[in-house]
């Protein structure tokens, strides 16, 4: 593993980064993105709204803020998500305050969506926001993961593997695409972008004071 980046040696004030990784299910993302959670406490992952029940061991509030339909579709006519789906006959939104309180006090923020949240997110929040799609090996290697995980139906993982077709063929509304066939260099690629986004100028809020006392 790379060792860790500096990624403010100057300690600027910045704007936070939204940080979007997607993939098909199965790719890695979620392997990835716990990686990327452990290694990086200024990131915290977004915590969406959704209509599905809690799996065994899940925390409300925690893992997701689940609700019932009624409420959901409440929450989207108040307009209180940045981006919001329809997947698998369940609803997962994100919730608008919360994302843009922690951006505006430098912190990060990873979101787990796919390319139809991404995008939504990416025309709300414009340049805040980063994308990374992951892609598998081969359509092959993806499906052998999910026989792996023995936790679906074959019917289930046919579903899934159809909507891994769809998701690929997005792969151009990111701004970064990697291939996982291997995971520790994988997560060494997501944690450089990061770290050079972190760095743009257009988030270094605090730079401009210390341009004008270069100058005086």
């Amino acid at each position: 593993m790379a060792a860790p980046i500096q990624h403010d040696p100057h300690g600027f004030k910045r704007r936070g980064v939204l940080f979007v990784l997607s993939s098909p299910s199965g790719a890695g993302k979620s392997t990835i993105a716990r990686k990327l959670l452990a290694s990086e406490p200024e990131l915290s992952m977004s915590v969406s709204y959704t209509t599905r029940p809690p799996r065994e061991g899940e925390v409300d509030g925690k893992d997701y803020h689940f609700v019932d339909l009624e409420k959901f579709r409440e929450m989207v006519s108040n307009h209180e998500f940045l981006e919001w789906a329809h997947v698998f006959g369940q609803r997962y939104g994100t919730p608008k305050n919360d994302v843009f309180h922690v951006l505006s006090e430098g912190r990060d923020i990873l979101f787990d969506i796919d390319w139809q949240g991404a995008q939504q997110l990416y025309q709300l929040a414009g340049g805040d926001v980063v994308r990374v799609f992951v892609l598998p090996p081969s359509m092959a290697e993806l499906r052998q993961r999910l026989e792996r995980r023995a936790t679906d139906s074959q019917e289930i993982i046919d579903a899934r593997m159809a909507r891994a077709e769809a998701e690929v063929s997005h792969w151009d509304g990111y701004d970064y695409v990697l291939v996982n066939d291997d995971v520790e260099e994988c997560f060494d690629c997501v944690k450089t972008i990061l770290a050079a986004e972190r760095l743009k100028r257009s988030r270094q809020t605090g730079i401009i004071g210390f341009i004008r006392k270069l100058r005086t």
